[in-house]
């Protein structure tokens, strides 16, 4: 390393001085897991293998005898595992000194002298990262890092340990914040999922399990175009063909490619229009707050709502819907699109092969069965909504903190 590569761009107050590099071998010693396919057990010794690596939890066991039998050096406490198989250069803190196995498709690095959590962000830094993949081999499929090589990847640290220790502290609790965040996040996730199968009714049936107080008597099957006063399809329409291009800004086009599930992606395909493009373009044809879009092609059977009261240009494979309004309420129509047993019927009707679709023909044919209570459509609407936007503040928080340890990672390692 030069002089500049051996100390950090951020480092924690009171420490100096370079870093130094030692390989991984002389840091840690180095293990791999069994090479063999365990007959699994309905309880007794955690199996884990690559793909448990998040958590370090695993539905998978062994007896006690076999593990004995098999596993002379096994993961305690303050050991790190890395992936090593398929998945190369993902590691993961033990913390406790519970018995676990653990598959060939994983590498143990036992403690001996690196901090265990600045060792495993150390294993994701840029650098190290870089090095791992310059000795994975990418001809090998799955691909994977042989041991040997694990063993001689260079991993830069402080050469005073308290330093090593306050930033695995700090990258510790920043991963605690991660996952909690990821918990809420997926628990809410399994909420929706949930109660999209107990609100609306099943498969033959005209009565939901569950329903808001107040409502009662039979949900109404009709076809689902029949909820339409029109639907609004530009399909084929180019800038070229009208006669314009393109601009850098303007209004913003809405494409399947930043019609996402549940919201409009504006960083994602963001093409403008100015005003002589949208008037040609729209032709009168204004979309307004919380209209309904549903993509038609790559991908097929995403749904959104208009955000907000500004003018949008509807774009490539994108459809918008004009509704009747006593027949069906607009959040009440994005929630009935989105639910998986509407998607399965989408799927079901797509065709193309690389890039399945679905046309209005098709859309014809579909059968739903909705309230024919607006009231209650609308108290549904609103209740998956807010849903919704309690899923995306995660999801948001989520990313912010992904970015900060993403950003820490590249600073404050060297």
């Amino acid at each position: 390393m030069s002089a500049e590569d051996k100390v950090p761009a951020i480092r924690f107050k009171g420490f100096s001085g370079e870093w130094e590099e030692k390989a991984l071998g002389d840091v840690t010693n180095v293990y791999d897991g069994t090479h063999q396919t365990p007959k699994y057990t309905s309880s007794g010794v955690m199996f884990l293998s690559v793909e448990n690596i998040k958590t370090l939890k695993s539905e998978k066991f062994i007896s006690k005898n076999s593990f004995e039998k098999e596993f002379k050096v096994f993961p305690k406490k303050n050991d790190v595992l890395m992936t090593r198989i398929g998945d190369v250069g993902t590691a993961n803190v033990v913390e406790s000194d519970a018995p676990k196995a653990y598959y060939v498709t994983l590498a143990l690095l036992k403690y001996k002298e690196l901090d265990p959590y600045f060792l495993k962000n150390s294993i994701g830094s840029n650098k190290v990262r870089k090095d791992i993949w310059h000795r994975t081999l990418h001809i090998a499929f799955p691909k994977k890092i042989n041991m040997n090589e694990i063993a001689k990847v260079m991993i830069p640290k402080p050469t005073e340990e308290d330093e090593q220790t306050k930033i695995g502290n700090y990258f510790q609790q920043l991963d605690t914040l991660i996952a909690q965040h990821q918990q809420k996040h997926d628990k809410l996730l399994n909420l929706k999922k949930s109660l999209f199968e107990k609100m609306f009714p099943k498969q033959g049936a005209t009565l939901p399990e569950i329903r808001f107080k107040g409502f009662s008597g039979e949900w109404e099957e009709r076809k689902l175009l029949k909820n339409f006063e029109n639907i609004i399809d530009f399909r084929g329409r180019t800038p070229k063909k009208l006669g314009l291009g393109w601009s850098e800004t303007g209004y913003l086009a809405l494409s399947a490619l930043n019609v996402k599930n549940g919201f409009i992606d504006f960083n994602t395909d963001a093409n403008f229009g100015g005003q002589e493009l949208y008037d040609k373009w729209m032709s009168g044809n204004e979309l307004h707050k919380n209209q309904v879009l549903f993509t038609t092609e790559a991908p097929m059977g995403n749904v959104a709502q208009i955000p907000d009261n500004n003018k949008y240009i509807l774009s490539q494979r994108t459809i918008a819907f004009e509704v009747n309004t006593k027949l069906i309420e607009e959040n009440f129509l994005a929630v009935m699109l989105g639910a998986p047993s509407l998607q399965t019927k989408f799927v079901s009707l797509s065709s193309g092969g690389t890039a399945q679709g679905v046309s209005q023909k098709s859309l014809a044919s579909v059968d739903v069965i909705i309230p024919k209570n607006i009231t209650e459509q609308t108290e549904i609407g609103n209740f998956f909504k807010s849903l919704d936007t309690l899923l995306n503040q995660h999801q948001a928080q989520l990313k912010k903190l992904n970015n900060i340890k993403q950003a820490c990672l590249e600073k404050m390692f060297v």
